[in-house]
């Protein structure tokens, strides 16, 4: 899977609700996040870019043809019936909660891969894991290619998904030369215990 988003590319020339609806139409998986909408303090507009979008796909799905009318949408927001209030129209729809909590958010996107089925059923603590593992890969290549923590800060959200791909690469390599799991390991916490093992005995610099 690739994942998508409308700032990939940056070309003020180009409306940004070109590139979404590019997306929608591109994508057969969509997930969207209706627990940022809420306005945060008294006379501030409330933010509908969200249901906007969630609006285009389903549209999509509902009026496209083959793939598009296959699509598979997730929707999320922080209390499970508090959309209701701005988007009753959404009402019977199954909308997973996850209370603020970004590993929550990852634990409900994980199962709804595994209900699609063709997905590495893997847990979420692992998802999250990795993802760590990530950033800190991240961080020290961007420090080793001569970027200051401003410039890492600002960086281009066009490089994240770039730099995922080249992580994953280099995951995939590693993984095929894991050596076998230890005694008391559980199965397929190989990869796991080995990277964690291997990093340990290694100092790193704060």
């Amino acid at each position: 899977m690739r994942p998508r988003i409308a700032r990939e590319r940056n070309d003020a020339a180009e409306p940004r609700v070109a590139k979404i609806l590019e997306l929608v139409a591109s994508s057969r998986y969509s997930i969207h996040d209706l627990s940022r909408c809420q306005a945060s303090e008294e006379g501030e507009y409330y933010r509908l870019n969200m249901p906007f979008e969630l609006g285009l796909d389903f549209g999509c799905r509902r009026f496209g043809r083959g793939r598009l009318a296959r699509k598979v949408i997730l929707v999320l927001e922080e209390e499970r019936f508090r959309y209701q209030a701005a988007i009753s129209d959404l009402a019977g729809s199954d909308i997973e909660a996850h209370h603020g909590d970004h590993a929550v958010a990852v634990r409900k996107v994980r199962n709804w891969l595994a209900g699609i089925g063709g997905f590495e059923r893997i847990g979420a603590a692992r998802v999250l894991a990795d993802y760590e593992d990530f950033q800190r890969w991240y961080l020290d290549r961007q420090r080793a290619d001569g970027f200051s923590d401003d410039d890492i800060t600002d960086y281009s959200t066009a490089e994240l998904p770039c730099h995922s791909n080249m992580a994953a690469s280099r995951e995939r390599r590693s993984t095929a030369q894991d050596s076998p799991v230890p005694t008391g390991v559980p199965s397929g916490a190989g990869r796991r215990y080995n990277r964690r093992t291997t990093r340990s005995s290694q100092p790193r610099a704060t």
